[in-house]
């Protein structure tokens, strides 16, 4: 369960092992492409789904390449992903989003099934610590400001029986990595779905960011990235956290500092925490950018999981 970047470089690695995948994807996001036609064609925003499906896809490069081109001139096309534009088209042409990204799926051979959290578009806002309130997505890192605690609009948005359904037959529960107040907790936000995965009993994961974010995670330890689930959803939730305790070059770091952003430090309270198990390893890779070592991660992730479906039997 997520949304943005983190998600889809989780699922290229995971995909490639004897796994049954459902991925759930946010339907908050509300800028950029997405954003556009999210307003103008009132669907949900397709910017996160395109990338999940362009991961766990199985067809030639050229293909992933062409559903992530971004049009960079042109009146209206130009910030729009090609991606973006055939997900709003088959909506137009089957009626309904959902639909539109199972027939996508079906067209790329992708290997398990991609969900939205729910059929509709959701608005996110967030209070801030001074008790200012921001409102949308896109406009939450911006504010300059730390988040005490973000909300949907409307609040008992209905999930996707889908998603409800997957989560109630998983073996594993994986949320992260991810934007935390973004990407990952909108997800745990919708009611039902929330409710769903309390009541699970399949091994929950938490896939804990490599960097924080600026304006959103700033100066975020591992044990405060759990801590803001924590206080979203007003209990534990995972069995396991994996975290990066690989050392991050000072050059990258520098790079990375210009932006805003630092290592997730792996802190005392989160190791000595006795509610879940901590799995730390070296899990990043840097090339462009920094990025979860995804066949390291994937091959963690999988361990546990069967560890835990032995362990149940």
């Amino acid at each position: 369960m997520g949304g943005g970047t983190g998600l889809s470089v989780m699922l290229r690695g995971l995909k490639e092992k004897p796994l049954d995948i459902t991925a759930i994807v946010t339907v908050a996001d509300d800028g950029g492409s997405s954003g556009i036609l999210r307003s103008e064609l009132q669907m949900p925003p397709p910017g996160d789904i395109r990338n999940v499906l362009t991961a766990m896809a199985d067809v030639e490069p050229l293909m992933a390449d062409i559903m992530k081109y971004r049009f960079s001139s042109g009146e209206g096309l130009a910030g729009h992903s090609l991606g973006n534009l055939i997900l709003a088209a088959l909506t137009d042409i089957s009626g309904d989003f959902v639909t539109a990204v199972r027939e996508l799926s079906r067209v790329f051979a992708v290997r398990g099934r991609v969900l939205p959290a729910a059929g509709e578009a959701v608005v996110l806002s967030a209070e801030m610590v001074d008790g200012s309130i921001v409102k949308g997505e896109s406009k939450i890192p911006e504010a300059g400001n730390k988040i005490k605690r973000v909300f949907l609009e409307p609040p008992d948005v209905e999930p996707l029986p889908e998603a409800l359904e997957a989560i109630r037959s998983a073996d594993a529960i994986l949320l992260g990595p991810g934007s935390l107040y973004t990407s990952i907790l909108p997800n745990l936000l919708v009611p039902k779905l929330a409710e769903a995965v309390v009541a699970s009993c399949a091994v929950k994961m938490f896939i804990c960011n490599v960097m924080t974010q600026p304006g959103e995670t700033d100066n975020y330890t591992v044990s405060d990235h759990l801590q803001a689930v924590y206080d979203h959803i007003g209990m534990h939730l995972f069995d396991y956290v994996v975290v990066n305790n690989g050392e991050i070059p000072p050059e990258v770091q520098r790079k990375y500092a210009e932006k805003g952003a630092s290592p997730v430090e792996l802190d005392q309270k989160a190791i000595d925490d006795p509610r879940y198990e901590l799995i730390a390893d070296k899990l990043v890779l840097f090339r462009t950018y920094l990025r979860h070592d995804t066949d390291k991660l994937s091959h963690h992730i999988y361990k546990l999981i069967q560890d835990w479906i032995t362990r149940k039997r």
